[in-house]
């Protein structure tokens, strides 16, 4: 035996018809609010990652829902493509979204779209720089640099303390030569002065 459900009352029925249109009313009304159209602008670039500014078009308000969009890049003069990729959040601001990837250094035409929760598109020229690496520091732990003779570079050495003992100078020695020589002339002499005195005494004696 079949039982058939029960009939809602009346004012039950009656509350059931009119919370449905109700409440898409008011879905209705939160979505014409925020517009059905999202505002797609590109920020730019950091350190080659794309950024960009996703807001409702209508009242500007950042989208609090995960937002479907792709993003593609074409070099300046065509040989170079990157992409597909895709937004995630940044940490600049609440409408702030980015790229994980990044564009090699160039100017690239930007193209984002957007396909969820609404339709956004924009297109913009991003300019990547060149970055110059950082030159080694004096803490990097740097070998020095070879001499240019090819021999390792060594601490000169330091030279050896002067001796204690004075140097005799030529000037003493020619001194001390002339005063040998002198006395050995007064020597000669006084033994030849001598000699003539002995001579003359045995002549007078012989007389």
């Amino acid at each position: 035996m079949t039982t058939r459900p029960r009939p809602l009352p009346f004012p039950a029925a009656l509350g059931l018809a009119l919370l449905l249109p109700m409440q898409a009313v008011a879905l209705a009304g939160a979505a014409h609010a925020h517009g059905d159209t999202l505002k797609v602008v590109i920020t730019g670039q950091q350190a080659g990652k794309v950024t960009a500014d996703v807001t409702w078009e209508n009242d500007g308000d950042p989208v609090e829902e995960a937002v479907a969009a792709t993003v593609n890049a074409v070099s300046a003069d065509g040989s170079r493509t990157a992409g597909p990729w895709r937004l995630v959040r940044g940490t600049g601001g609440a409408a702030t979204w980015t790229t994980a990837e990044t564009l090699p250094p160039g100017t690239w035409t930007v193209t984002v779209d957007a396909g969820f929760p609404s339709l956004g598109h924009a297109q913009q020229e991003v300019a990547v720089p060149v970055v110059d690496p950082a030159p080694p520091t004096a803490s990097s732990g740097a070998s020095p640099a070879p001499s240019p003779s090819g021999a390792p570079a060594t601490a000169t050495a330091s030279a050896p303390p002067p001796s204690a003992t004075p140097a005799t100078s030529p000037a003493s020695d020619s001194d001390d030569a002339g005063w040998w020589t002198t006395a050995g002339v007064a020597g000669i002499a006084l033994a030849g002065a001598a000699a003539g005195v002995l001579l003359r005494r045995r002549r007078l004696r012989r007389l």
